[in-house]
């Protein structure tokens, strides 16, 4: 087997993630199914999910450098263990929310904390690490497209059950698949990746914790891959909560909402996998440029074209290809930046931009709706910052500032 080759542990690893990102990724990708359901249940605003949601996603950037921190430090399958268990209790205490003041806690505090364990930072990072430097983009790129596996698996799965059980029970029935969770975080055992040629530990400098966290923040293209982030999560939360309620408003069946987002995950499969495996290839921050150039220009197209079945699906397809292509991509230059010893927490921070962005994406669609019963101003705000993805990533380079 030649040195560039995925070894045993790190396929059984691959394997793992792949399931526990399918399965945490797929479950939060159906949240957007139980807006119209509980809301019309209790009266809610559509504000009042939106805000859990977005309370959600805030909650799971912001401690997620401190999750990513702990995986560092004690090893990714204790913090992917501890986050399963939250995931189920938050599913269960979702399935009994009657309040907003429920809804708040269940699904943005505890399911926040829950995916900050068991979602992209983390998992991403263990692959990192424990695969060859020229061969971490695609291994990413693998890991990630299991996580679109499980958003195109578990949407007609949900609407399956919400139409059958209701929304209370498929919650529950959610919360055992995140159970499972807990017995697959024992698979993420794969050690980190050396060099044949590397410095033993002894005579290699070691930099700590504090020295790691200087260095980031004094370079400023970190900053601005940040900032890039955030547009993604801005757009891709805006669009996975909103679009099926903007498609009732136009007069389209709930299943015409959940196809879109099946076709999103579907096509992401591809867009994740192609997306490693082309950063292994070509220029990160250059691919990142275009993708969220195009993002723009497939947004500007479905506004523009007459609303049918069919431009629904094409946009879910042309989404699905472009929608978490950049997680391999951002995740690989911060290790390409910075090393993999500290990359979940190095990760993490980047990734609490994405959900600064999911927060306001989430919550100003739902604003927005609220006050003038259309989506139009933050259809609008997504264009605006689709054109600021592409001008921040002129200033990131993959530059080495700390080598493996």
């Amino acid at each position: 087997m030649t040195d560039t080759q995925f070894s045993k542990p790190l396929i059984y690893m691959l394997i793992g993630s792949a399931i526990i990102l399918a399965l945490s990724l797929g479950i939060r990708h159906g949240f957007g199914l139980y807006l119209v359901p509980m809301s019309d249940e209790f009266g809610w605003g559509h504000n009042v999910f939106s805000l859990a949601i977005a309370m959600q996603n805030l909650i799971w950037g912001a401690v997620q450098p401190i999750t990513g921190a702990f995986a560092d430090k004690y090893g990714s399958k204790i913090v992917v263990a501890v986050g399963g268990l939250l995931y189920a209790l938050g599913l269960l205490m979702m399935a009994f929310s009657s309040t907003g003041l429920m809804l708040n806690l269940s699904a943005g505090l505890i399911l926040g904390l829950a995916l900050s364990a068991t979602s992209f930072p983390v998992l991403l990072s263990a692959v990192g690490r424990a695969a060859h430097p020229e061969k971490r983009s695609l291994a990413m790129g693998i890991a990630s497209a299991a996580g679109s596996f499980g958003q195109f698996i578990m949407l007609p799965s949900t609407l399956l059950l919400l139409q059958n059980i209701g929304w209370s029970a498929a919650l529950m029935v959610s919360a055992i698949l995140a159970a499972l969770i807990i017995p697959l975080a024992w698979m993420l055992k794969a050690p980190m990746y050396s060099a044949p040629s590397a410095q033993s530990p002894e005579n290699k400098p070691s930099l700590g914790f504090k020295d790691i966290l200087i260095i980031a923040k004094n370079h400023k293209p970190f900053w601005f891959l940040a900032l890039g982030f955030l547009v993604c999560g801005f757009q891709v939360v805006f669009i996975g909560i909103h679009l099926p309620g903007y498609l009732i408003d136009h007069g389209f069946s709930a299943a015409t909402g959940t196809i879109f987002l099946a076709l999103v995950g579907l096509f992401n499969i591809f867009g994740t996998y192609g997306a490693g495996w082309l950063g292994g290839k070509f220029s990160k921050p250059h691919l990142l440029m275009w993708l969220y150039g195009l993002r723009g220009i497939a947004i500007i197209a479905f506004l523009m074209l007459p609303l049918s079945a069919w431009t629904i699906y094409a946009f879910g397809a042309i989404m699905g290809l472009l929608w978490l292509s950049t997680v391999p991509l951002t995740n690989g230059i911060v290790a390409n930046m910075f090393g993999v010893k500290y990359l979940s927490m190095l990760s993490g921070i980047v990734f609490f931009t994405h959900q600064v962005g999911s927060f306001f994406g989430g919550w100003l669609g739902g604003l927005n709706h609220d006050m003038t019963g259309n989506y139009n101003m933050v259809w609008a705000l997504s264009l605006v910052l689709s054109i600021l993805g592409v001008l921040v990533h002129f200033f990131v380079t993959e530059e080495h500032v700390i080598h493996d």
